[in-house]
């Protein structure tokens, strides 16, 4: 390479090695623009995680309170309240009850 050629590669080299420098705020910025779009990325994918599994523990809860539910109908049903309660001595009514007035509240 002669003279000429070496002096214009040192210019270019300046040049190119000026702009760089000139535009290393914008290379910073899409740096950071870059690194936020990897973290929103991670984050969205906890957050479904997350959610799923939140649906899963809804799901879970609702199966325990179905089957709670049904249970408490069936032991809320007279002829089971009838043999849970035996053991105690108390038998269900075989009469009507009776209704007992007050005489000084009759007029």
């Amino acid at each position: 390479m002669n003279s000429k050629g070496k002096k214009k590669s040192k210019i270019l080299g300046l040049i190119r090695y000026q702009w760089i420098l000139k535009n290393l705020p914008y290379f910073l910025f899409l740096a950071l623009l870059a690194v936020i779009y990897i973290y929103n990325g991670h984050y969205a994918d906890r957050v479904v995680r997350d959610i799923g599994k939140t649906g899963r523990e809804l799901q879970e809860l609702q199966y325990e309170f179905k089957s709670l539910k049904s249970e408490v109908m069936f032991r809320s049903k007279q002829s089971e309240l009838a043999k849970a309660v035996e053991p105690f001595g108390l038998k269900p009514l075989s009469s009507p009850p009776l209704v007992l007035n007050d005489s000084a509240n009759m007029k």
